[in-house]
């Protein structure tokens, strides 16, 4: 079996409504898995969350979020694997 990531886009994002410096998004996954030569598509809509720094600009907060979703998606793939 086998599993990849093919595809991942923010969905959302909005500042928390009680914490000042939080961002909390959801971010679409794409993964592919193959087993015993068929393939599955999985879409998983990843809830994630980054501490905002005021040196931080709209695209920097997009990929913190991004790359927490994929840190989250990796965790995944390494305990089914």
């Amino acid at each position: 079996m086998s599993l990849e990531l093919i595809d991942i886009t923010l969905a959302e994002r909005h500042a928390h409504p009680r914490l000042p410096n939080r961002v909390t998004g959801k971010v679409k996954a794409v993964l592919v898995e193959t087993l015993d030569g068929r393939e599955q598509r999985h879409e998983l809509l990843i809830p994630a969350w980054v501490e905002r720094r005021e040196d931080m600009s709209e695209e920097d907060v997009d990929l913190a979020l991004l790359v927490k979703a994929a840190d989250i998606v990796g965790r995944l793939k390494s305990r089914l694997g």
